[in-house]
Formats: structure tokens, C-alpha cells, sequence
């Protein structure tokens, strides 16, 4: 259980005492960064890669940390963070006001959890656990890219 705990908690920023989710989050965008690093131009393939391939996982994980937690949603569990933010950056060629801007309206999708993410976040387990933050992810990726089209249209210097 020791690597499942590893891992659904965010590799222990779960257990951060203040604003755990944000932490999870920081640690997410840490992630991104340092996939830019190490892989250039093609990392936001990776980061789709990555987030495909834990797409179920993170469900399991989320599973296993209820259990361990013994609660719903335990606020320890922040790899439904980490996938939200990874997922409101996908398909960016890395930009750190890309970056910047997903971390922010990220944390700001989650918390206020808009319809349907509020509904998702009631289902039972793994699922209800991970689905919010998904939608909260692609909530994120669809504000970023309106801003990014809105930017370009009207040419505003963002660096976007």
C-alpha cells in the first residue's frame, strides 16, 4: 500500500496541513515543467501520453485512497489535482504564462466545482473522486484556449 499511498497522495503532498489540493496542484505543474525539461518541444505529447495512460489508473488509485483514508474524497488524495491540471494543459507547446494560467483557473474550477463537475464528484469511489477534476481540467482547457483565440484575434501582447 505504501506506493499506492505515494502515489494518490502526490507523492505526499496530500499531506501538506494547508490548501493540500493546491499543493497537489503545484506539484503537477512542478511535473509539467520539468517534462518541458527534459523533452523540449514534444513534451506536450508526453503529457498527453501521461494523461491517457493514467486516465484509469488515477480511478483505482482513487479507490485505494478511500480506503486507506476510510472517508469519501479525503482531502490527502490530490492525484485527482494533479490529473485536472495535467489535463488543462494539454496540447500546449509549453508557455510558463500557459502554465501559470492553467495552475490558476485550474484551482479555480475545482473549488467551485460548476455543474457537471458537482454532480460527478456524489458518484461512489475512485470515479467520483477523479471525474470532477477531470471536468475541472477541461473546463480549464477550453477558458485557456478561448483566451488564447481572443489574444491572437485581437492581438493583445500576452505572449500566448
Amino acid at each position: 500500500m505504501k506506493i499506492k499511498e505515494f502515489l494518490f497522495t502526490g507523492f505526499y503532498s496530500g499531506y501538506c496541513p494547508v490548501a493540500p489540493g493546491t499543493a497537489g496542484t503545484l506539484v503537477a505543474m512542478a511535473i509539467y515543467i520539468l517534462e518541458y525539461l527534459v523533452f523540449g518541444s514534444i513534451s506536450w505529447v508526453v503529457n498527453l501520453v501521461v494523461v491517457i495512460i493514467l486516465l484509469y489508473p488515477a480511478i483505482k488509485l482513487g479507490d485505494a485512497g478511500e480506503e486507506f483514508f476510510g472517508k469519501k474524497d479525503a482531502s490527502e488524495i490530490v492525484l485527482d489535482e494533479m490529473m485536472g491540471y495535467w489535463i488543462s494543459v494539454l496540447f500546449f507547446s509549453f508557455n510558463i504564462k500557459i502554465a501559470i494560467m492553467a495552475f490558476i483557473l485550474f484551482r479555480i474550477f475545482d473549488i467551485l466545482k460548476p455543474y457537471p463537475a458537482n454532480k460527478f464528484q456524489e458518484l461512489k469511489g475512485g470515479i467520483g473522486v477523479m471525474l470532477d477534476d477531470y471536468i475541472a481540467g477541461v473546463y480549464s482547457l477550453i477558458t485557456i484556449n478561448i483566451i488564447v483565440v481572443i489574444s491572437r484575434i485581437f492581438n493583445l501582447p500576452l505572449g500566448l
